[in-house]
């Protein structure tokens, strides 16, 4: 059984109820999903925290529709009540066990903010330390979570900057264009901090290197291209 939530203009969160059979995983790593009974399946990154999942039995997906509504293969739009066929989990870009760091920089782009919201809800179940968010997408609609992660900045749990790359409108208050060293060095408090980055192969390719700029050592940079 799944419930469907539309998150802006071509992302739905998708809750997959998982019956009450165990389904253990790190945050951060992925799963195949497809509906039930298709032979094709296509990898998303789990959005929720092992610890939702273990309180309440359930699994979320961040998954990117087009303007008919299909997704990933083209598979026939989501919707509430129908089976997907979800895989073991899968994938090394997991927030570790036992961190070292008190500081952790997560920086998104795109759908790549799924594994590090399932990160940042379960550093905070952890109380692991201070967490900093860059989100980046490419229209003020195309922020998933925003009202989320909004209110742990209210409650002080969560530093947040966004930036749209493409079009905003006169009511946008964050920044606009790709990912600069300028927009980073605000959220790099300390050269010992854990950074997490996750979106499109452009984005991926760029940030490191500002990093290390910043005074990150290689080490500390856990790279997910998607």
């Amino acid at each position: 059984m799944t419930s469907v939530r539309r998150e802006g203009e071509s992302a739905r969160i998708v809750r997959v109820d998982l019956g009450g059979a165990p389904y253990a995983y790190r945050a951060g790593q992925a799963a195949l999903l497809g509906p039930a009974g298709a032979h094709a399946r296509v990898a998303y990154s789990i959005a929720s925290a092992p610890e939702d999942s273990a309180r309440f039995g359930w699994l979320e997906f961040l998954v990117k529709v087009d303007g008919a509504g299909r997704w990933g293969e083209r598979f026939p739009p989501l919707a509430r009540g129908v089976s997907l066929g979800v895989s073991a989990p899968r994938g090394t870009f997991v927030f570790p066990d036992r961190p070292a760091e008190r500081r952790f920089l997560f920086i998104a782009g795109g759908t790549g903010i799924a594994p590090m919201r399932s990160m940042i809800r379960h550093a905070r179940a952890r109380r692991a330390g201070t967490l900093s968010l860059l989100y980046s997408a490419r229209t003020p609609s195309d922020f998933s979570f925003l009202r989320e992660f909004r209110a742990l900045v209210r409650c002080r749990a969560l530093e947040l900057a966004l930036t749209a790359t493409r079009e905003v409108t006169p009511r946008w208050h964050g920044t606009h264009g790709r990912i600069t060293e300028a927009q980073l060095a605000p959220l790099v408090h300390d050269p010992e901090t854990l950074c997490f980055v996750c979106g499109p192969e452009p984005m991926v390719d760029d940030v490191p290197p500002i990093l290390r700029r910043l005074g990150i050592p290689a080490r500390r940079i856990r790279l997910e291209e998607w």
